[in-house]
């Protein structure tokens, strides 16, 4: 390929064997260039500024300075640059605190060498590529967060209105006609599901939160 058009790689890992193999793997397409290594974030944030990368391959976890924070500050200077995440975990945290600091890619390193290539080359034409998982974990945090009380029955509703009231058991048993072991087992169930530990903390979660209304 023309030399004007090949990628300029720089290579952020605090492992120096992986980074040799992604040196390796480089030398591999004669469209990739590697233009410089760098062990953790700050390094790279120096050696950012001399090389001039088009594409960096950051490693997430690293110590001096993560990989999302070295992201964060590299972009803030050079907002061209294009960087494409690459980590052994899936954690969802990882991969939306990433993207958010501006990654245009974020890749497992179980990734076929064709598989990095052709994200590189994408990255550096401003396309995204996302491994199976962060997509998932993307997918999972657009979703609206469930809340406690979407899990309350309508019958658990009824006894939590009783209770915020300030019926006793006895008497939201005698209200609802069922027995007072029933009132128990719902009032048990409610605590659960509300992630709270006394009667008192129910009644001031369901009316912070309007489940019920006095």
């Amino acid at each position: 390929m023309d030399a004007s058009h090949t990628i300029r790689v720089m290579l952020v890992d605090d492992h120096n064997v992986v980074r040799s193999g992604l040196a390796t793997f480089l030398r591999a397409y004669d469209d990739l260039e590697l233009v410089g290594e760098a062990k953790n974030g700050l390094e790279a944030l120096d050696l950012c500024r001399a090389k001039k990368p088009d594409v960096i391959l950051m490693d997430l976890m690293m110590p001096e300075m993560d990989g999302i924070a070295a992201t964060r500050l590299i972009l803030q200077e050079c907002p061209d640059m294009k960087i494409v995440a690459m980590t052994s975990f899936e954690e969802e945290e990882l991969v939306q605190g990433v993207l958010a600091a501006g990654a245009i890619s974020y890749l497992l390193k179980n990734v076929t060498s064709d598989e990095l290539a052709n994200a590189i080359r994408a990255a550096a034409s401003g396309k995204s590529t996302l491994s199976p998982e962060a997509a998932q974990a993307l997918i999972h945090a657009t979703r609206p967060a469930s809340q406690p009380w979407s899990d309350l029955t309508e019958r658990e509703k009824e006894v939590m209105s009783l209770v915020v009231q300030g019926h006793s058991n006895q008497q939201i048993a005698d209200a609802l006609v069922i027995s007072l072991a029933t009132v128990k087992s719902h009032i048990s169930s409610i605590l659960s599901k509300l992630q709270v530990s006394s009667r008192s903390e129910a009644i001031a979660f369901a009316l912070k939160h309007k489940i019920v209304s006095l």
